[in-house]
């Protein structure tokens, strides 16, 4: 790729330059994904180059039941060296995780109060692997089922209706758009709207974290 670059090709010259630093990172023993990119083009070329070590990691501590809800001494030093690595790290105890899943919600709920967790280890390893792999959930709710769609964060309102169809995306009108939070405390749809919660939403809205979206198309 040097040579090619010396001659004036113009890829070269622009892909060289970052196989040269992912090198001098793996020499020292560095995960490439540590690697300081200057631009979006940059990133794009590195992960053309489908390195190992640029992939996202995530570090999962299984840790006794007593240090499910804060860690122990060793969790704090994989946590760390996580960081370090431009990784992700979550603690989970995986006795206890194996203890709620056999009970129902009520009771997940008190068992996990007791113990002075707020919530399933599983819960939080999910949302730091979404978090890891730069994902979001969006809604959609009607009088037969509410499902939830996995989109990728920036994904623009057109684009997360083509998750669902591409019909939806290519006669894209616009978003009925109602924030989570807004949709339980006001009891749904009707209550948001009552409350001015509900709002359209045009091609350039980049859908949010917990969206629930009833999108308007032309068949």
């Amino acid at each position: 790729m040097k040579k090619k670059a010396q001659v004036g090709d113009k890829d070269a010259k622009a892909i060289a330059p970052i196989m040269e630093a992912a090198l001098a990172l793996l020499q020292e023993g560095k995960p490439v994904r540590t690697l300081k990119l200057a631009d979006a083009e940059e990133e794009k070329i590195l992960q053309g180059l489908n390195l190992l070590t640029s992939k996202p990691v995530l570090y999962v501590c299984n840790v006794e039941e007593a240090s499910a809800g804060t860690g122990n001494e060793l969790s704090a030093k994989v946590a760390e060296m996580a960081k370090a690595q431009g990784a992700g790290s979550v603690v989970i105890s995986a006795a206890i995780e194996a203890e709620i899943s056999q009970l129902g919600n009520d009771e997940q709920a008190e068992f996990l109060e007791t113990l002075g967790i707020e919530e399933p280890g599983l819960d939080r390893l999910i949302r730091a692997g979404y978090d890891l792999l730069g994902l979001i959930t969006y809604f959609t709710a009607g009088p037969k089922e509410t499902r939830a769609w996995t989109i990728t964060r920036g994904t623009k309102a057109p684009q997360a209706a083509g998750v669902i169809h591409s019909d939806f995306e290519r006669g894209f009108i616009r978003a009925q758009t109602i924030a989570y939070d807004d949709y339980i405390s006001l009891n749904g749809e009707v209550g948001a709207k009552e409350a001015g919660k509900a709002r359209d939403e045009g091609k350039e809205y980049v859908v949010k974290d917990g969206d629930v979206l009833l999108f308007k198309f032309n068949t």
